[in-house]
C-alpha cells in the first residue's frame, strides 16, 4: 500500500515549484491595483508558503510560491515593498476589507 510514501520533493527548496499561473495572476493583480504590498506566509504543517498581496483599499489575493527567497524575488522584481506576517502582521486595511465584504448584500 502506499498510504504512507512521501510525496517527491519539487525542484524549490520550500516545496512546489513556481507555478506560473500563480506568478501570473499575482502579476496581473500588481498591475490592475494601486498600493500593493506583499506579506510572506510561512509554511505551516497545513499550508505551504504563501505570498499575499494586499491593496492600498484593503483587496487582496493569496497564492502558494515555493519558497520565501521567491517572494522576494518576485517583490523585487515588481518593485514591491515586502514584509514578513510573522513580524509585522496583517494590515488593517485588510481586515477592514473582509468586514465591508461580509456586510455586503449578496
Amino acid at each position: 500500500m502506499a498510504w504512507f510514501r512521501r510525496r517527491p520533493r519539487s525542484s524549490g527548496p520550500g516545496g512546489r515549484p513556481v507555478n506560473q499561473a500563480d506568478l501570473d495572476h499575482l502579476t496581473q493583480f500588481v498591475r490592475t491595483r494601486r498600493g500593493v504590498e506583499a506579506f510572506v506566509e510561512p509554511q505551516t504543517t497545513v499550508t505551504e508558503t504563501t505570498v499575499l498581496l494586499v491593496a492600498h483599499d484593503g483587496e487582496w489575493t493569496r497564492r502558494r510560491i515555493s519558497s520565501p527567497e521567491v517572494a522576494r524575488r518576485f517583490a523585487l522584481q515588481l518593485s514591491l515593498p515586502i514584509y514578513d506576517v510573522h513580524l509585522l502582521g496583517y494590515p488593517q486595511r485588510m481586515r477592514d476589507y473582509n468586514a465591508r465584504q461580509k456586510q455586503r448584500p449578496a
